[in-house]
């Protein structure tokens, strides 16, 4: 605090405020940041891969089956509108829902919806996995397969830990007296990671599925 005094007035000047960021939100994206490049390398695999082989991508994409890809699609991206209805409840500070109404849910609910949504995205993708094995198309059969099944296992397993990281942030919520800015801070930290693997999937998606 400054005091600033003249013969007829005083005038008393305050510092200004600094509002740094939060060091595990700045943290998290950074780190996002490297995962958009290892995708990134990941696409340029597949494409690679398919300019080399116009033929066989030809032949091979046709086995898919895109209206239960789209469905499973569809199942993920809504999973990222209910993550962030329990973004927006976890910034309310109200960990637990008030009533059996879903827009009286709180954070808890909303993430087991979450959860469940994505273990279905998952249950689909191993489900996608066994049909096209049996009809011969295998991570050892072709330069489509190896492309396949690199790009989407891969992100299979992102999806798998962001999972893991709903059970967490759920598990802290029962552990702790109290719901605070430390539990609302690790919601929205998750909820950028859940973010950034659904349109990580829209992108792989239109590359796989659409552009065949």
């Amino acid at each position: 605090m400054v005091f600033v005094t003249s013969t007829s007035m005083t005038f008393q000047a305050s510092a200004p405020v600094i509002k740094r960021p939060n060091t595990v939100a700045v943290g998290t994206i950074v780190w996002l940041g490297s995962e958009v490049m290892f995708f990134a390398g990941l696409f340029a695999i597949y494409f690679t891969l398919r300019s080399t082989s116009p033929e066989l991508w030809s032949a091979e994409a046709g086995v898919l089956n895109f209206p239960f890809a789209l469905t499973n699609t569809i199942i993920l991206v809504l999973s990222s509108v209910t993550c962030q209805f329990g973004v927006f409840a976890a910034e309310k500070m109200k960990p637990y829902a008030t009533s059996w109404k879903p827009w009286d849910w709180g954070m808890v609910e909303w993430f087991f919806l979450t959860f469940a949504m994505g273990a279905v995205f998952v249950s689909g993708q191993v489900w996608e996995y066994a049909t096209l094995v049996s009809e011969g198309i295998a991570l050892d059969s072709n330069s489509y397969g190896s492309a396949f099944y690199l790009t989407t296992g891969f992100h299979g397993l992102h999806v798998t830990g962001g999972l893991i990281a709903f059970l967490l942030v759920i598990g802290r919520v029962f552990a702790v007296k109290n719901f605070g800015h430390k539990e609302a801070t690790s919601a929205i930290v998750v909820s950028y990671y859940w973010h950034f693997v659904d349109v990580v999937w829209i992108g792989l998606f239109l590359v796989i599925y659409v552009l065949k």
